[in-house]
């Protein structure tokens, strides 16, 4: 069982104790993704679209450095800040995953880091 870490300076770096993701037999897990612009470490402006977006994008540089990509997600997990704006993030999360999506969990939680309005989090096929 070979542990390794990913980490890229296309997707935000980690603003804590953890690594961007981890890979181990086949399988990569992704911390979770928060709208944080990669080149400067700060959220980005703009509403949950935007963030979603955002989100979705710093996935896709981390699974590109992992050699893996969307099309490989098994399961995800989407933390909301409100779940008023689950229709939004619904939408842009799907044309992501048009095609046979992953399994996914959708939770709404009292507060995200940074005070964000939705994080992403993934386990991928590698």
């Amino acid at each position: 069982m070979t542990r390794e870490v990913i980490s890229t300076p296309n997707a935000p770096a980690a603003i804590g104790p953890y690594s961007q993701a981890i890979a181990i037999d086949g399988l990569l897990f992704c911390s979770g993704q928060i709208p944080l612009d990669p080149a400067t470490g700060q959220v980005i402006e703009g509403d949950v679209s935007a963030q979603t977006r955002q989100v979705m994008e710093n996935i896709r540089a981390l699974l590109a450095a992992a050699g893996t990509s969307l099309e490989k997600v098994v399961k995800t997990t989407i933390f909301l800040a409100d779940m008023n704006d689950f229709a939004t993030v619904n939408a842009i999360y799907g044309e992501y995953f048009p095609e046979n999506p992953p399994a996914r969990s959708t939770v709404q939680v009292a507060r995200l880091p940074r005070d964000v309005q939705v994080e992403v989090e993934v386990i991928v096929l590698r």
